[in-house]
């Protein structure tokens, strides 16, 4: 059995302006025990230690969301209904999101099916009928014309080179649809050379969040991208050319 996930209600609260209800904590604690116990079969993360798991996983995935936490929304942020995690692993941030946004439809894609294939019976293990999943590249997947232009909100975790992940976001963004990427450090050197990329795929970077992390004081930011212009087709690349050859 995996140890107690903490609650850290109050730092939730301090940090993010949120902080989830009882049934959602339920949740939190199950999800946590779902994948320490599947973790034996399936590798979905080498994080396992309670606390590590509740900063690195859920609080991180659910500090992208901070702007729509705030109590007086920043007027660029959109309304979502439909979101996609693009490269969720074990469950990350979509999981989260599925739990804090239960009205937001969330689509978990992610090329491995072993962890797809866990993540489906792992939502409908907590009843979040509001998950949908895909087992695919997303490369392929923003060239679907059931994906592409679909979304109002892409999300994209540790998943290399921010204008990797923006070739792989903005494709299946709604015109006025929104990227939210994770990064660690962010430089000014990084941002300049992002500019160019965003200028290809028809995005703007609207806002840089920085972070601390709660417990260890690890450097965070989330860069919001909007999709400003549609997209040209010959976005995203071939299957592996975003990622050898960034933008």
């Amino acid at each position: 059995m995996a140890q107690q996930l903490p609650v850290n209600g109050e730092i939730w609260h301090q940090t993010l302006q949120w902080q989830p209800s009882e049934s959602q904590q339920a949740l939190f604690a199950r999800v946590y025990q779902g994948i320490v116990e599947a973790n034996r079969q399936v590798n979905l993360t080498r994080i396992t230690e309670p606390a590590e798991f509740w900063e690195k996983h859920l609080w991180d995935s659910l500090s992208g969301l901070a702007p729509w936490f705030e109590p007086e929304k920043p007027e660029w942020l959109p309304t979502v209904k439909r979101m996609i995690d693009i490269g969720t692993g074990g469950g990350f941030p979509g999981v989260p999101v599925a739990i804090a946004r239960p009205t937001w439809d969330i689509t978990l894609l992610d090329s491995t099916r072993k962890k797809i294939a866990f993540l489906e019976t792992l939502c409908q293990q907590l009843d979040l009928s509001n998950t949908s999943f895909v087992a695919d590249r997303a490369e392929s997947v923003g060239r679907d014309p059931a994906h592409r232009a679909q979304y109002d909100l892409a999300m994209v975790r540790a998943v290399g080179p921010a204008s990797t992940c923006a070739e792989y976001a903005l494709p299946l963004l709604k015109k006025s649809g929104f990227a939210v990427l994770f990064r660690g450090q962010w430089t000014d050197e990084e941002e300049e050379l992002f500019m160019g990329a965003l200028d290809t795929l028809g995005g703007e970077l609207v806002a840089i969040c920085p972070w601390e992390t709660p417990l260890s004081q690890g450097k965070r930011h989330c860069l919001y991208v909007k999709k400003i212009e549609k997209t040209d087709k010959e976005f995203p690349r071939q299957i592996g050319m975003p990622a050898k050859h960034p933008l």
